[in-house]
This record gives structure tokens, C-alpha cells and sequence, in this order.
């Protein structure tokens, strides 16, 4: 359903700028033909920054809480990891040497071409040919 159209005008000040004027860059009230900044209310600064200091050290506190359990973790690894070389070397590297022919594998089958003709293609050609040589 379409907005009613609002039957109320708004008079605008004819004693401010004048047309031509450069219009100042500020907010631009079109209810009460108001340009200009909008008085703010005093605040106290030192207010503002106890409050924008007390944000930033929850903050710290809640990277500093998420960030431990993912460094225990993380060591955790490394020991386990470190302990699993220790007592299997030898399958150790045969396990890094498969990882690194397969991506090697992978990253060579990506970069050949792919410059075959398809059967159906070549049918086709060849079919063309053949009634060209009749004509």
C-alpha cells in the first residue's frame, strides 16, 4: 500500500542563506530547515575515559582468557608430536615423504594441460569432412 502523502509544509527561514550561498557542511535538518550542528550535551571527558578504559581492559581479559586453553593446546601437541618422532622415526618420514609426493602429485596433475580433443568432437570433424569432399 502506497505512504500517504504528508499534507503538512514546513516554512523555511528566509532571513539565513541566500541562493548562490555555499552551504555549510554540517546536518542538514529538513523537518525545521535547520543546518548547522546540533548542540551537544556537556559531558565530562574524564567520565568517558574511565568508561573507555574499563571496556578495554574486559576486553584484554576476555583474549587473554580465550587465549590460554589454545596455547595449552597447542603444546600439547608439540609435546605429543615431539614424543610420536622420538619413537617412530622411521615411519615418521615415510609418512612426511607420502605427504609431500602427494601434494606434489596434486599440484603436477593441476598444472598439465587439458588440450585433448573429445571423441565426439572428433567424429564430428570427421563427418564434416567427408560431405565436404562429396560436395
Amino acid at each position: 500500500m502506497p505512504r500517504r502523502k504528508s499534507t503538512e509544509t514546513t516554512i523555511l527561514d528566509t532571513k539565513g542563506a541566500k541562493i548562490g550561498d555555499p552551504v555549510p557542511k554540517a546536518v542538514i535538518d529538513t523537518n525545521t530547515a535547520f543546518v548547522g550542528v546540533p548542540r551537544q550535551p556537556d559531558h565530562d571527558l574524564g567520565e568517558e575515559l574511565g568508561a573507555l578504559r574499563k571496556q578495554i581492559s574486559a576486553l584484554q581479559q576476555q583474549v587473554l582468557d580465550a587465549a590460554r586453553p589454545a596455547k595449552g593446546n597447542a603444546g600439547k601437541a608439540m609435546r605429543q608430536t615431539e614424543a610420536t618422532v622420538k619413537l617412530y622415526p622411521a615411519s615418521t618420514l615415510l609418512l612426511v615423504a607420502a605427504v609431500a609426493g602427494a601434494l606434489a602429485f596434486a599440484v603436477r596433475r593441476a598444472a598439465l594441460p587439458r588440450h585433448r580433443p573429445r571423441p565426439a568432437l572428433r567424429e564430428l570433424r570427421d563427418l564434416y569432412d567427408a560431405i565436404r569432399g562429396r560436395v
